[in-house]
């Protein structure tokens, strides 16, 4: 019997395999597919992703640096409120190969991954949980003590769990213009309704175009109209949903969620991978596969580290709902340099930032 069996290794996925392969636990993954595809997520994040990933891999993975943004009040001719810092604010990263290093250092660590297994099914009892994992038309059966579900927004194992699903999803789409662009500012419309569209250079790999909006909205229509107005062609058309608003319960007995299953995520961009990541860590920390009361340490846990930044973050989402005049009165006064950390909206109260401000 394993100790923990982990459900989908995308990057919360893997960092939980890696850090509780790494303490001794017994550990067993499984990717329904194969790891870093289909892709479904930005490859736009904070530098502390770097803390998360093996050394070395930053050549690799980093293809360009960011230190400030434009927003928009409406398509790229109209006028832009920029926000920067001097140092690097953020990367853009090959987001298939970061799935692919969190995996490999996960193996490395000893954990047991395994591509295309899809599981189809989990039992829990009292004292374990039974999986039946699919594999190349066979099935298969697995028992652990504990389950991680780190299979993403659309989750089958919170489904199977009976917990309860997150606020809301959004609809997210993204696709990509081949033209090497090295620009070190992303650009940021507030045209997509009550969220945001995007434009993210991705120096020699070309630039990034995305946008997320609620399901009922025509998002293709809204996507087609970002890169119609910025006269593009774009290609690797991708889609998928963004879990906001975390659930009231991420655990039963025996199985806990992480990262966007738990929707451990950015409210007011979508982004989870360093909050999942950081809930991994929580988890690997609390969690003691013998003693099921340990769920509800990895619960108050992962909420003392993330809770403030979910909630504010979603007060700074209603901004993108307000009307236009306010919209632009409040860039306008607001833009300059920032002390901000991407990840972390309570660093708008900082007093770096209130420096940055006070000394305009």
């Amino acid at each position: 019997m394993y100790d923990f069996a982990v459900v989908g290794v995308g990057p919360a996925g893997a960092r939980f395999a890696r850090e509780a392969a790494a303490t001794g636990h017994d550990v067993i993954a499984f990717e329904k597919g194969t790891i870093g595809t289909p892709l479904a997520c930005s490859g736009h994040v904070s530098t502390d992703i770097w803390e998360y990933v093996p050394d070395g891999a930053v050549t690799d993975l980093r293809q360009n640096t960011i230190y400030g943004a434009r927003f928009h009040v409406g398509g790229p001719q109209t006028d832009p409120h920029p926000f920067y810092k001097r140092e690097a604010v953020s990367n853009v990263i090959d987001r298939v190969d970061l799935d692919r290093t969190l995996a490999t250092a996960a193996r490395s660590c000893g954990a047991d991954i395994r591509e295309e297994h899809t599981v189809t099914n989990i039992d829990e009892r009292h004292d374990r949980v039974t999986l039946t994992v699919s594999h190349s038309g066979d099935k298969e059966t697995f028992r652990a003590r504990m389950v991680a579900g780190c299979d993403g927004p659309v989750s089958r194992v919170r489904r199977q769990a009976g917990l309860p699903e997150p606020d809301e999803l959004l609809h997210g789409v993204l696709a990509f213009d081949s033209t090497p662009d090295t620009a070190d500012f992303v650009d940021v419309h507030l045209t997509a309704p009550e969220f945001f569209a995007w434009r993210i250079p991705r120096g020699e790999a070309g630039v990034e175009y995305g946008l997320a909006a609620p399901p009922n909205e025509s998002v293709s229509a809204l996507f087609d109209r970002l890169t119609d107005a910025y006269d593009v062609e774009t290609e690797q058309f991708c889609s998928g949903a963004i879990p906001i608003g975390p659930p009231s319960r991420v655990h039963t007995r025996r199985v806990f969620l992480i990262g966007d299953a738990a929707a451990q995520t950015k409210p007011f961009t979508g982004g989870g991978i360093l909050y999942g990541m950081t809930a991994a860590d929580a988890a690997v920390a609390t969690i003691d596969p013998d003693d099921p009361a340990t769920l509800r340490d990895y619960d108050r846990a992962w909420r003392e580290e993330l809770a403030n930044e979910i909630e504010l973050g979603h007060w700074i989402r209603r901004a993108y709902s307000l009307p236009p005049t306010v919209q632009r009165a409040g860039l306008r006064a607001l833009s300059g340099e920032i002390a901000v950390h991407m990840d972390r909206p309570t660093s708008l109260f900082s007093r770096d930032q209130l420096r940055a401000l006070v000394g305009r």
